[in-house]
């Protein structure tokens, strides 16, 4: 599919968001592209939400942004990782045509060398190459479109080596192993011990839940260069996050956090998210929401899931400066528990991001920052007759005691947020057998 359009008449968004770290500049980038109400129309008329818009945040928590509302400049594929936007062609392209005569503005992918002779601004991803120039302004300051801001340029090239999915994987020290050409996934086709799985359950990947969320790569290596406002940053092998969203608009409330550059931890990463969303089924005098969590770890080949389905969760989240998960599962072959805890300095103010909203488009929703202090610990649990309960296992040590990073991602969105917010998160039981349904099916 090269051109984007919306599924129905209804409200739809799609997002896609990859974080850059870069522990010998102790910076972080975060890139998040964004179309909205593609080919959409409300009463007969082009949906006023519809944009394709390109955020970056960069040094020190700032942020650069620039959008179009003409969806047609959007493409994406439906069977990989590649999509892109071109904003502004060079003027010696604008009038031109591509190889089979075609013009400039019916162009989608093009080959790297093309991409930087023909663009002016815009990005493009293909599943392991990312190019983008953005010539916007300070989002912190106006709305997404053009000129209401202090201006900003970036620019940026590099190639993406994918380690982890969501599911076991191959550990870093084998995966240079993988081509260009081999995604975790199908490198995996044949090996069910590196099996990648929805993030949020099986039923996550139907229109079943609003907003619909997937991790695609935990943990991956990213190597290039990115010009941010005249600072050229180079680097190598530097670590990669990448995750969509899709549906409506975000949730109601929300907490996010996720790190992969961990002290004297080549091989760890974890992602911790949770939030407000609504259930697909409900009867008078039934809730119509409930407040899930979960927390992923990759750890040296191995995934480590906590859910509610499997075991239990928890967090205490303030309205900003801390954040506390904690969790275990107790299905499985192997029982575990997992303490985070991650923290921003009283300087740190993160920054306003936009986020798509369901009946204002993009606007200020959430906060966020890339220097959260972070420390996060594994073990393995097991069950104690005379208690009653699961505890650590007293003759194993951790699988990980105590890891730390100071490039901690963090987010709070949505609200309100008067006070802390302390969840233990539950699922209905009728949710629970339905994403339960596949493990127990392979079971039997």
């Amino acid at each position: 599919m090269n051109r984007y359009f919306s599924r129905n008449n209804r409200r739809f968004t799609e997002g896609w968001y990859y974080r850059l770290t870069l522990p010998e500049y102790n910076e972080s980038f975060v890139f998040i592209f964004s179309i909205e109400d593609a080919g959409r129309y409300v009463n007969g008329k082009k949906s006023p939400l519809t944009l394709a818009c390109m955020q970056l945040l960069g040094p020190n928590d700032t942020y650069l942004v620039q959008s179009d509302d003409d969806d047609s400049k959007f493409w994406g594929w439906k069977g990989a990782q590649a999509l892109g936007c071109t904003f502004e062609w060079k003027n010696e392209f604008v009038n031109g045509n591509g190889e089979n005569g075609e013009s400039v503005k019916e162009i989608a992918a093009m080959s790297p060398e093309e991409w930087r002779e023909g663009v002016e601004t815009g990005f493009q991803i293909l599943p392991f190459h990312f190019q983008g120039k953005l010539n916007g302004h300070d989002g912190t300051l106006g709305g997404v479109k053009a000129n209401q801001g202090k201006p900003g340029i970036a620019e940026y090239e590099f190639d993406v080596r994918p380690v982890a999915g969501w599911g076991n994987y191959p550990p870093l020290s084998s995966s240079p192993t993988l081509s260009n050409e081999t995604s975790v996934s199908q490198s995996s086709q044949n090996n069910n011990r590196h099996r990648q799985y929805s993030t949020a359950g099986w039923l996550a990947s139907f229109p079943v839940f609003e907003p619909h969320w997937q991790i695609t790569m935990a943990h991956a290596r990213a190597s290039g260069t990115l010009n941010w406002n005249g600072t050229v940053y180079k680097f190598d092998d530097a670590p990669f996050y990448g995750e969509k969203n899709w549906g409506g608009a975000f949730p109601t409330k929300w907490y996010w956090a996720q790190c992969n550059s961990f002290d004297n931890h080549l091989d760890l990463s974890f992602t911790a998210g949770g939030g407000i969303r609504q259930l697909p089924f409900s009867f008078p005098g039934q809730r119509t929401t409930e407040t899930l969590g979960l927390i992923g770890i990759h750890f040296e080949g191995r995934f480590f899931e906590i859910v509610p389905w499997t075991g239990e969760m928890e967090w205490s989240v303030w309205p900003w400066g801390r954040w506390e998960f904690r969790g275990r599962c107790v299905e499985g072959e192997n029982q575990f528990e997992a303490e985070i805890v991650a923290v921003t300095d009283d300087d740190a103010k993160g920054v306003l991001l936009r986020a798509p909203t369901k009946d204002e488009g993009m606007q200020y929703f959430c906060r966020d920052s890339g220097f959260g202090h972070v420390v996060l610990s594994l073990y393995s649990i097991e069950w104690d007759h005379e208690l009653g309960d699961y505890i650590r296992s007293p003759n194993t040590k951790p699988l990980i005691d105590g890891a730390r990073s100071s490039q901690c991602t963090v987010e709070v969105g949505g609200g309100p947020w008067w006070d802390v917010w302390k969840v233990k998160s539950k699922m209905s039981s009728t949710m629970k057998r339905l994403i339960r349904l596949p493990s127990i099916m392979r079971k039997s």
